[in-house]
């Protein structure tokens, strides 16, 4: 049985995958969901690859098991090529993200890579440094087509995120030889879509990557969709 591990993106959770995990469990997968230590000023992307290898180990696809596929979304897409790096993988698959390759978390301008809304969205910085966003500005970035239940949810769940993750050189300096999927979204308020079409295309070989409707959390308002994109990407 294909595993599948889904790995959240900042200020995210392990929840963030509860609606998408049965549909996929439906279609024959088992999942893993760790949730990263987001909040820890001391953690960066090798210590997430860690939390993500030691949930894969514990769920029973220890280093000798080939059959995982890794999910990233958004900021999970770095410790994507970092597993990948550490032990076989099947597939590495980005969602709301760009396999942007070895090198700085941020290799141009961050203008270049996020919307205007994400740059000027409103957010704080705690006493340690970590970073926590506007509950309003939240709902429009992450969740703006998601029913008002769900989103407020979700919200109340986000965690302040540090910037280790995006400050730190990547451990990788070889990308790994991985078949590698992008899946964006076309309504997406938080990566810029001219950026993100263009360098999914650039790391793709010139593949188009796959587009769904809706925002930045297709894995809260469109799931369906999400799980049967997984599923084609998989079996394809």
């Amino acid at each position: 049985m294909t595993t599948i591990a889904l790995i959240h993106g900042a200020w995210h959770g392990a929840w963030c995958w509860d609606r998408l995990a049965p549909l996929l469990h439906e279609r024959g997968y088992h999942t893993v969901a760790p949730d990263l230590p987001c909040d820890d000023p001391t953690a960066g992307i090798p210590t997430y690859a860690d939390v993500v290898e030691s949930a894969l180990a514990d769920a029973g696809a220890g280093p000798a098991d080939d059959d995982v596929v890794l999910v990233g979304h958004s900021l999970g897409g770095l410790t994507v090529p970092v597993v990948a790096s550490h032990r076989p993988v099947r597939r590495m698959v980005f969602l709301c993200s760009v396999p942007t390759g070895p090198g700085p978390a941020l290799e141009g301008s961050m203008a270049e890579m996020v919307t205007p809304e994400f740059l000027a969205a409103a957010r704080f910085h705690d006493t340690e440094g970590r970073e926590v966003l506007d509950n309003a500005a939240a709902r429009e970035l992450f969740f703006h087509d998601c029913p008002d239940e769900e989103a407020w949810r979700a919200i109340a769940l986000l965690r302040p995120q540090s910037p280790r993750p995006l400050t730190e050189p990547s451990p990788i300096e070889v990308w790994p030889e991985v078949p590698q999927s992008v899946i964006l979204a076309e309504d997406d308020r938080a990566v810029r879509s001219s950026w993100s079409r263009a360098a999914a295309r650039s790391r793709l070989g010139g593949a188009e990557p796959i587009l769904l409707p809706g925002s930045h959390s297709p894995f809260l308002s469109r799931p369906e969709d999400l799980a049967s994109a997984l599923h084609r990407i998989i079996t394809g």
